[in-house]
């Protein structure tokens, strides 16, 4: 069923708005009982009970930082963001094809911190944290305390590198990279665009998204200095996560020359119709960023619930389709395990 838009209006407090994003970070919600008292919900009435709160919780741990908690509409339980982060009993039940490494990385993962899958681009680990943990993370299991980018690791990664000339993009991922001090990201990508084989740099984020304080002047002038062509993926899924704040955030990255792209996870519940979807896009778009990925959704275990098959992923994107103008539409793909690309759906 096609949905509109709420009509309430967010607002940021003046607390938050100016604090440091690590102390923000710092001060996230770590409790879902606590995210349902900020909420006004009961958590006896959630699918699964107070119960189903905690079991879910004790499998993957509740993060939501207050930025983004602010975005939610209180006493609503089908809050299209509260449904990304709010943990559930069901996930503790196996479900069939649901895995925890879903698309094979650990098969892709020849050193620590560094997953090779396709030929021009490697993607570097290069924080295990996030500011939000999201129920549907395909990487919810990733054994991140193997893959730390470590001075060790960056210099074992620097001469894989040397090995593999067609490399010419890297892609900082996670986690979010954005997790990392700022000092740490300027020192690692100084180090890796010594290497003239690399033209682009690719960073793969959420973080502006739940605390948009993010993209502060530290963030800004490295990324200014780096030779390499600086690209900025987002991850936003439901256009109620572009609040105020994050479209001055964008707007700082636009004007430093940062090229914004965005992509986002097709999910039950949360963005499974065309209307959601295309007014994501427009308010995209707005912004200066291109919707770039629309994703399939990943089979990863403990997150069944959010899973859409392909028959209804294609209906719902030629839908899509027949409401936007064609640079407005993200591709609808699908990432397979060994193969050499992802793989167009929408189609």
């Amino acid at each position: 069923m096609e949905q509109t838009l709420k009509s309430w209006s967010p607002i940021i407090p003046k607390s938050t708005a100016g604090d440091h994003w690590s102390e923000t970070l710092r001060h996230a919600i770590r409790d879902p009982l606590q995210l349902c008292d900020r909420l006004g919900l009961d958590p006896d009435q959630l699918p699964g009970g107070r119960q189903g709160l905690q079991q879910g919780h004790g499998l993957f741990r509740t993060l939501v930082p207050e930025p983004f908690l602010q975005l939610m509409e209180p006493g609503n339980p089908q809050d299209p963001l509260l449904l990304q982060v709010l943990p559930l009993g069901s996930e503790n039940q196996p479900q069939p094809g649901f895995v925890t490494d879903p698309l094979q990385e650990q098969q892709a993962n020849p050193l620590p911190g560094l997953i090779h899958k396709y030929t021009s681009r490697v993607l570097l680990t290069t924080s295990g944290a996030c500011a939000v943990n999201c129920r549907y993370c395909f990487r919810r299991h990733f054994p991140y305390a193997d893959n730390s980018l470590s001075e060790a690791a960056t210099e074992q990664i620097i001469h894989y590198l040397q090995q593999h000339p067609q490399v010419n993009e890297i892609i900082l991922s996670g986690g979010d990279p954005l997790a990392t001090p700022d000092a740490r990201l300027a020192k690692r990508i100084r180090q890796l665009e010594q290497l003239p084989q690399l033209k682009r740099l690719r960073i793969h984020t959420r973080l502006p998204v739940v605390i948009p304080s993010r993209i502060n002047d530290e963030l800004l002038t490295w990324l200014s200095a780096t030779r390499l062509q600086t690209l900025m993926v987002l991850h936003i899924n439901h256009p109620q996560e572009i609040s105020p704040e994050l479209e001055k955030a964008l707007a700082r990255l636009h004007q430093r020359g940062v090229i914004l792209l965005n992509q986002s996870v097709l999910l039950r519940g949360v963005n499974d119709n065309p209307v959601t979807l295309g007014n994501l896009s427009e308010r995209l778009f707005e912004q200066k960023v291109m919707p770039y990925y629309l994703h399939a959704f990943d089979p990863v275990a403990g997150a069944a619930h959010f899973a859409i098959d392909d028959q209804q992923a294609k209906r719902i994107y030629q839908q899509l389709l027949a409401r936007l103008p064609g640079y407005l539409v993200p591709r609808l793909v699908r990432e397979q395990p060994d193969q050499p690309s992802k793989t167009p759906l929408g189609w």
